[in-house]
């Protein structure tokens, strides 16, 4: 049975970060009613395992997991079931050139492999440490630095290809 301090922690943390749980369940599914869905039960199952936490002082980290988890296996349901709703299908539909680079930016960090992905979500748009990075998503620090490394990499390289092809 968890203690009320401990319980109280996990309320604090939940409404100081709603706002950022929301947007790192967004980053993934990019479907607002999806993205409740996931925060909802990442509370849901926050609240019920909350005697698994070990260490008070990383509830933060603990409940960005339970996120991240929570989103993936959402991703993982989807697979099986593609339903494309319309922001997709205009998103498909051609169109005049985009001319905005940080939607470039969103299209290629999409297009990123989850593994990636996840790190520059939680690094550079949740403002995390490598760290807290690494202890949410289960892996050694230095296994963060180089997916880091190789993400932006990545992103280099295809953020000059595409705005190569928009000069030609």
């Amino acid at each position: 049975m968890p203690n009320r301090k401990t319980e109280q922690l996990l309320t604090r943390c939940i409404t100081d970060h709603k706002e950022h749980v929301y947007r790192l369940a967004y980053s993934y599914v990019k479907n607002k009613e999806d993205a409740l869905d996931i925060v909802q039960d990442s509370i849901y199952k926050a609240l019920t395992s909350i005697e698994l936490l070990n260490k008070p002082e990383a509830i933060k980290s603990w409940f960005y997991r339970i996120v991240v988890h929570t989103s993936l296996d959402f991703l993982r349901k989807q697979k099986k079931v593609q339903i494309a709703d319309e922001e997709t299908i205009e998103s498909f539909s051609p169109g005049a050139a985009d001319i905005y680079p940080d939607i470039d930016l969103e299209k290629t960090l999409d297009n990123l492999p989850l593994k990636y992905r996840s790190v520059i979500v939680l690094r550079y748009f949740e403002d995390l440490k490598i760290e807290e990075v690494a202890d949410i998503l289960n892996e050694n620090v230095n296994t963060i630095k180089t997916r880091l490394y190789q993400a932006l990499q990545i992103l280099r390289v295809t953020m000059n290809d595409e705005s190569a092809t928009e000069v030609q």
